[in-house]
């Protein structure tokens, strides 16, 4: 099996690793997007979900 490594280490200008590292302060958008009204759960909910419940045996006979 052929392998080739390289090394890891970078040689760079001094000045240009400063350039790399200095801080850009940038200011960033932020977006204030509504938050969804919170629904509650109601009587009508409530009654939606015995209206359409199935019994067991009804479940048997299909």
């Amino acid at each position: 099996m052929k392998s080739d490594v390289n090394s890891s280490v970078l040689q760079m200008n001094e000045e240009t690793f400063k350039q790399l590292v200095t801080e850009v302060k940038e200011t960033i958008a932020i977006v204030d997007l509504p938050e969804p009204a919170k629904r509650s759960f109601g009587v009508i909910d409530m009654w939606n979900i015995r209206r359409n419940a199935r019994s067991a045996a009804s479940m048997v006979r299909l």
